[in-house]
């Protein structure tokens, strides 16, 4: 079977996007992006500057420029920020243009994966259990909405987690128990 086209990675920070995009698009000869990154190419500074002169609003907008320019290119595939999944429009263009995939992680495996990391604003917080907690009772309706494939990342080797979804994908790329985004979305 013919790999579909464009795979998007969408999860929680700390889920494994980026490291498993990068061997997932290396396993089947694809170009890898990292919507994080891109923004910060473009713009010559960081997240967390981001967000500090522009606050969430202002990276989100300069995130929804970059999902859109990102998945109108062909046999990619892209690891999104975890909340790209906020904006209507990036759903859009991410169900529209694509294969989503969820990379499922529980808020004990995103602690312990993004613990010492000062580059995640979001958990500049005094709670950050508390705030992974919020995050992904607001998110995981809308991660599970729009995926094709959920797989679990928890205690799992990145070469693992990449077997799966090739196998998954060769094998339909959907999951039987849910209905593709697209019927999803007109009920």
């Amino acid at each position: 079977m013919k790999m579909p086209g464009n795979l998007f990675l969408v999860g929680p920070m700390g889920a494994g996007k980026s490291t498993i995009g990068r061997q997932l698009a290396r396993s089947l000869h694809r170009d890898f992006h990292d919507s994080d990154r891109e923004i910060e190419l473009r713009t010559g500074v960081d997240i967390p500057f981001i967000f500090e002169k522009e606050g969430e609003e202002g990276f989100r907008r300069r995130e929804a420029e970059v999902i859109d320019d990102l998945t109108r290119m062909q046999d990619i595939v892209l690891a999104t920020g975890g909340g790209a999944v906020t904006r209507e429009i990036n759903r859009r263009h991410l169900a529209e243009r694509g294969t989503v995939i969820y990379l499922h992680t529980s808020v004990d495996q995103q602690l312990a994966r993004t613990a010492r990391d000062r580059n995640r604003p979001l958990l500049q917080t005094e709670n950050p259990r508390a705030r992974l907690e919020t995050l992904m009772a607001e998110r995981e309706p809308r991660y599970r909405e729009l995926a094709s494939l959920v797989i679990e990342t928890d205690g799992r080797s990145v070469k693992d987690v990449v077997r799966e979804i090739v196998q998954r994908l060769d094998a339909g790329g959907e999951d039987q128990h849910r209905p593709p985004p697209d019927r999803a979305r007109r009920r």
